[in-house]
C-alpha cells in the first residue's frame, strides 16, 4: 500500500537529520517583492539555526528518498538496513517547498538523497527540483543540494546554476576508513568531483565580456565528515579538514557525530562519540580558520591527538602553554590577543580600537562582554596583574566543569 504524502514526509524529514551541512551563509541578496516570484533571501543567507534575536530561521530539510543502492556501514539508510523506506517524486518536493513557504514555515530548501538506480538518475531528479522551483515558480528562497560525487559533471554544473550551495560529502577522515566502511565509494572520485566544482566556482567569479559575473553556487561548496565511525583521532580529523579547506576552498566542513548500530555480521565495531566531541571539533575548526592556530598547536596537549572534552580547545592550549602568558592587553598585537582564552575576534577588534584612546582596565573588558573569570589569569591590564596565578597547580580545576550528581529517577 502506497504511503500518504504526510507519512513519507515524516520518514524522509527524520532521515535527513543525519545530514549536517545545512548552513546557508554566503548567498546573494534576492527579493521577490521587487522582481516578482516567490521567496527571498537576505545577503547574509538563511540557515537552519537561531538568529541573534531568538527567531528560528528554517529550511525544509528532507531526502528525496532513503532507498539506497550503497551499503555504507555508518549510514542508517544503507541498503542492508531495515529502516522504513519512502520516496518523493521531484514534483512532490517542489509542491511541498512552495506550500511550506506559502504558510511561512520555511525560507528555503535543503535536499539530499539516497542513491536510486544510479548516481546520474538521482542527481537528475534533484536538479529537476531546483530547476522547477527557480524557472516555473520563480522561487527566490535558499536552495542547498547535496550532490552525488559520481554524477556526471554536466548535471553537477546544472545544479550549480540553481542552487545557492552544493555539498559533496567526503564521508570519513581517511581513505582507509572509507575503504573499510564504504568500499563502494571511491575517495579519488570524491576529491576529483570536489576539485571540478571548485574550478567551476572560480571560473564563475571571473567577469564576462559584459562585466557581469555568472551566477553559479554563490554560497560555495561544503562537505560533511562522519566522526567516530573509523576510530580516527581528532588530530587526524582536523588535519583532513585543513587539507580540504586549502585544497578545495570549502566554505565549511561539517562534523557529524553519527554512528548507528552496526551490522554485527560484518564485524565493523563502530564507536558512538558524544555530541560534546562534535562541539569541540567545531571550536577547534574555528580556531584554525579564524584565530591563526595550526592543527598541531590545537591537538598537541594530549599524546593521543584527542581534544579535551572538558575544556574548549583555546583554553586547553593556553593551560598547556602557560609560558606564553600573561599577555598585556595594552601592547600585544592582534595575533597574540586572539590566543587569550575568552577573547573573540570582535572583542579583539574593539580592544585594539579602544586602547588608542585610553589604557585598558579590567572593568573595560567587562563592558565589552568579556568573561573576567576566564581571562584574568592570562592578561595584564592597567591596574591588574595575575601575579603567580599561572603557577597554580589547580588552575585547570578552576575552569573545568563541576561534577554533577546524577539523578536516580
Amino acid at each position: 500500500m502506497r504511503k500518504s504524502l504526510k507519512e513519507r514526509l515524516a520518514i524522509l524529514s527524520d532521515a535527513a537529520k543525519y545530514d549536517a551541512s545545512c548552513a546557508s551563509s554566503g548567498t546573494v541578496r534576492r527579493d521577490s517583492s521587487k522582481s516578482g516570484g516567490l521567496g527571498s533571501t537576505e545577503g547574509s543567507g538563511i540557515c537552519h539555526a537561531y538568529a541573534p534575536d531568538g527567531r528560528c530561521i528554517s529550511l525544509l530539510k528532507i531526502l528525496l528518498t532513503n532507498f539506497c543502492i550503497y551499503d555504507c556501514a555508518y549510514c542508517i539508510n544503507r541498503s542492508s538496513s531495515n529502516v522504513e523506506r519512502a520516496r518523493f517524486t521531484p514534483d512532490e518536493v517542489v509542491w511541498l517547498t512552495i506550500e511550506f513557504y506559502r504558510r511561512n514555515y520555511i525560507e528555503g530548501l535543503f535536499l539530499s538523497s539516497g542513491i536510486i538506480r544510479s548516481s546520474d538518475d538521482t542527481m537528475a531528479e534533484m536538479v529537476q527540483v531546483a530547476r522547477d522551483l527557480r524557472t516555473k515558480h520563480g522561487f527566490r528562497g535558499y536552495i542547498h543540494l547535496k550532490t552525488i560525487p559520481e554524477a556526471s559533471p554536466q548535471l553537477v554544473e546544472e545544479a550549480g546554476l540553481y542552487a545557492d550551495r552544493l555539498s559533496l560529502n567526503i564521508e570519513l577522515p581517511t581513505d582507509q576508513g572509507l575503504a573499510r566502511y564504504a568500499p563502494e565509494k571511491k575517495p579519488a572520485g570524491i576529491r576529483r568531483s570536489m576539485d571540478d566544482l571548485r574550478l567551476k566556482i572560480e571560473e564563475a567569479r571571473e567577469p564576462t565580456f559584459t562585466g557581469r559575473k555568472k551566477r553559479f553556487v554563490p554560497g560555495g561548496q561544503s562537505t560533511q565528515m562522519i566522526v567516530g565511525a573509523d576510530g580516527a583521532s581528532d588530530a587526524t580529523i582536523l588535519g583532513s579538514s585543513a587539507r580540504l579547506y586549502s585544497g578545495y576552498q570549502l566554505k565549511r566542513v561539517y562534523y557529524s557525530a553519527f554512528s548507528p548500530i552496526p551490522d554485527s555480521s560484518r564485524n565493523l565495531p563502530l564507536i558512538k562519540p558524544p555530541l560534546v566531541r562534535e562541539h569541540r571539533l567545531y571550536q577547534a575548526d574555528w580556531l584554525y580558520r579564524f584565530y591563526g592556530f595550526s592543527i598541531e598547536e590545537i591537538t598537541s596537549a594530549r599524546e593521543d591527538g584527542m581534544l579535551d572534552l572538558e575544556l574548549d580547545p583555546k583554553l586547553a592550549w593556553a593551560l598547556a602553554n602557560r609560558d606564553r602568558f600573561p599577555v598585556d592587553v595594552n601592547t600585544a598585537d592582534r595575533e597574540t590577543l586572539l590566543r587569550v582564552p575568552g577573547f573573540g575576534t570582535k572583542t579583539v577588534k574593539s580592544l585594539i580600537s579602544a586602547r588608542r584612546h585610553r589604557r585598558i582596565r579590567l572593568e573595560d573588558l567587562s563592558r565589552l562582554g568579556v568573561s573576567l573569570k576566564k581571562v584574568r589569569s592570562f592578561i595584564v591590564a592597567e591596574g591588574w596583574s595575575p601575579h603567580r596565578a599561572l603557577d597554580r597547580s589547580d588552575l585547570r580545576a578552576a575552569f573545568a566543569p563541576q561534577p554533577e550528581q546524577l539523578s536516580l529517577f
